[in-house]
């Protein structure tokens, strides 16, 4: 499709568009309904493990839950309220309930009680009485996660990090800022942007995820094309490690080899080997030019040419800040559930969102990109903020679409080679329908990235039949299981399909060194025996 017929469309809009502070005190969470305890199980309703799934290989031994102190046992809530306080102590089954399932409703747990510390010690006396009664606990921040690791699922103590929600002042000469792990991304977002900075990490869940989840999942989001993943934002941290020793290396230099580096070790664990309490996190200059453009493919290869056309973008446009794609069955979910607008006259097969930002208006660099793209069926641009922010909706509500669809989804976060990521994308819903019929399969994603977004529904919940043929199907092209959601409880089974057994048996060290007890988040990443 040429330029001229792209802007004959009429699609084309005109214009532009130090240390951690003392207090953390925030918000408390919102109470919802009560939900019900259901254990996971194997497909088979035998509650073994899957046939091939099975690690020979060095494993972490959790608490033992046979002699654990019940979560609500009075010794143990006398000495948390002690700590924290008995307004912060909850126990009541119907304020709990809402901490015990993740927000999709597929991860259900049960906890006695929840705890809401509010300063970096008040966390180090949490864990130090959980490590002196034997009681496992699960450290959760927002939970917007997507793979159960912040759920308790075993009946653990759940360690509520909401109010930990201090944010630092912006050193505007550094371009940095110390968090806390219950503030929002929105909240540091719009903190930064008032500061004449920006964040590089951005979520479709900002308002709700929070910097210690993002920490904890090592997030990567819309924007990793651009500024890389939650990592690479991350110049330090303090910490609870499991012995309730504080960990704290909050000054922020960019060059400090002073021995090993516990902050990217403890970005991507999951809560497995400490507590995040605050991060001291790098800021970028803002963009104040971008433009955003949805572009259209049709035909048996349209999903080759859409990847194709994000590839060549991505080398082509240095300013290029987000490649994302949906297909034509999730568009038409979109616009069904939200009840927004079809963005073109006709449907079509796929879909590559684009954004462009940049000191000065990148609208005709991205013009010249994407103008002699063959086989382009439709496109739209906005290049004002209000257009550009329709745009983007189509892509940010796939994940609520889906689950609004009836059963909650099974959500597989994946990662492709760029060779292998267009036959995986054209490939996965035979997969899929190969060993459940009636599912359906929902596909979006950070094509740039080589990260696809593989949503099932149809299939129970505890079914993880899907799960194990969309994973094995991923690594059978050089992939990884996991992209940006952690590991959680929901791939601890296949984690042995990517890691080697000497890596996994480091890995075991570590924990043994940093968690002794295992009593942080104990049946997460790690596999059990």
């Amino acid at each position: 499709m040429t330029v001229a017929l792209w802007l004959q469309f009429g699609r084309l809009s005109s214009a532009s568009g130090p240390e951690r502070p003392p207090s953390l005190v925030g918000r408390p969470p919102d109470p919802s309904d009560p939900v019900r305890s259901r254990p996971r199980r194997s497909p088979s309703g035998t509650g073994r493990p899957i046939p091939g799934t099975e690690v020979r290989c060095a494993v972490v031994e959790p608490a033992d839950t046979t002699d654990v102190v019940d979560a609500a046992a009075p010794a143990l809530l006398a000495d948390l309220a002690e700590v924290v306080g008995h307004p912060h102590v909850l126990t009541d089954p119907e304020v709990v309930a809402s901490y015990a399932v993740d927000w999709t409703g597929r991860f259900k747990g049960a906890t006695g009680v929840v705890v809401r510390p509010g300063t970096t010690d008040e966390v180090a006396g949490v864990v130090a009485a959980c490590r002196r009664h034997g009681a496992p606990l699960v450290p959760q921040g927002g939970n917007t996660g997507l793979v159960g690791g912040g759920v308790p699922l075993h009946g653990e103590v759940v360690l509520s990090l909401r109010r930990l929600s201090g944010l630092g002042e912006v050193d505007r000469q550094a371009g940095q800022v110390t968090a806390g792990a219950g503030v929002t991304l929105g909240d540091l977002r719009a903190g930064a942007e008032a500061a004449g900075w920006t964040y590089g990490v951005d979520l479709g869940a900002r308002d709700s995820a929070t910097i210690g989840g993002n920490v904890g999942t090592n997030a990567g989001g819309l924007r990793l094309l651009r500024y890389g993943d939650t990592r690479a934002q991350v110049l330090g941290v303090e910490a609870v490690l499991g012995t309730g020793a504080v960990v704290s290396h909050l000054g922020g230099l960019l060059k400090d080899n002073t021995g090993y580096a516990l902050a990217p070790l403890l970005c991507g664990s999951e809560g497995t080997l400490g507590v995040v309490t605050a991060v001291r996190l790098r800021l970028v200059p803002p963009s104040p030019a971008s433009v955003v453009a949805l572009l259209a493919f049709d035909g048996d290869d349209a999903v080759g040419r859409m990847v194709a056309t994000a590839l060549g973008v991505r080398r082509e446009l240095p300013d290029l800040s987000a490649a994302e794609f949906l297909l034509g069955p999730g568009m038409e979910l979109v616009c069904a559930t939200s009840g927004l607008p079809a963005p073109f006259p006709e449907p079509h097969d796929a879909y590559l969102l684009l954004e462009v930002s940049g000191p000065t208006d990148p609208t005709a660099a991205l013009v010249e990109a994407v103008g002699s793209v063959e086989g382009l069926a439709d496109a739209a641009v906005g290049t004002e903020a209000p257009r550009a922010r329709a745009l983007w909706r189509y892509r940010e509500a796939q994940p609520e679409a889906v689950n609004a669809v009836g059963v909650p989804p099974h959500k597989l976060d994946v990662t492709l080679p760029f060779g292998e990521l267009a036959a995986f994308v054209a490939e996965v819903p035979a997969v899929v329908a190969a060993v459940a019929p009636g599912a359906r399969t929902w596909l979006y994603g950070h094509v740039a990235d080589g990260n696809v977004h593989v949503n099932v529904t149809g299939p129970d919940p505890d079914d993880e039949t899907v799960d194990d043929a969309v994973l094995r199907a991923v690594v059978e092209r050089g992939g990884s299981i996991s992209a940006e959601h952690g590991i959680g409880t929901a791939k601890a089974h296949w984690l042995h399909l990517n890691r080697s057994p000497a890596e996994l048996a480091a890995f075991a060290a570590v924990k043994r060194a940093l968690d002794p007890d295992g009593i942080l988040n104990p049946h997460v990443l790690l596999p059990q025996p």
